[in-house]
């Protein structure tokens, strides 16, 4: 197969496919070890929407009429482990949740240069609805970055700094 836009693409579309299945299991962990509230429940509707961003892709991936694989990625997997560090050497502490909000932007940062990118490429390749099917996941990832920002600025830094 030649190594074209549609190739990138499709390369593209596997790996933040792997990306949003290993995110849909790490979401659970960070809400139990989550100590806010609304941190938690940022946690929780955010495993909720990853559910239905899987779905879009997998009717991206239909788009194609391809099946829907993922392709392990590297990126995700460094920064889930990240996470996983911070759940492990702050537990207990006060600044557990100031990590964990830091590392769930971290995905969050991933996923929206990922959908961007795609976006931007589903357009240029003429596939309307899979840019409609990317736009909407890429809003709802902006959302919930913008989401942790607020989270951040108002409650969770704050307690980390008064410990």
């Amino acid at each position: 197969m030649e190594k074209d836009l549609n190739a990138l693409f499709l390369d593209t579309l596997k790996d933040i496919y792997y990306a949003e299945k290993q995110i849909y299991k790490s979401l659970p962990k960070m809400a139990e070890a989550a100590n806010s509230d609304k941190l938690k429940a940022a946690f929780e509707k955010h495993h909720e929407e990853t559910e239905g961003q899987i779905e879009r892709l997998e009717q991206v991936f239909e788009l194609l009429g391809k099946a829907a694989r993922g392709k392990k990625c590297d990126a995700i997997e460094g920064i889930l482990e990240e996470g996983k560090e911070i759940m492990e050497e702050y537990e207990d502490e006060p600044a557990l949740d100031a990590g964990l909000l830091a590392a769930a932007q971290a995905v969050e940062h991933y996923e929206i240069s990922r959908y961007g990118t795609l976006r931007s490429w589903a357009a240029k390749l003429g596939m309307k609805d899979a840019v409609r099917l990317l736009d909407q996941t890429l809003a709802e990832e902006k959302k919930t970055d913008d989401t942790l920002t607020q989270l951040a600025d108002s409650e969770v830094n704050a307690v980390a700094q008064a410990a």
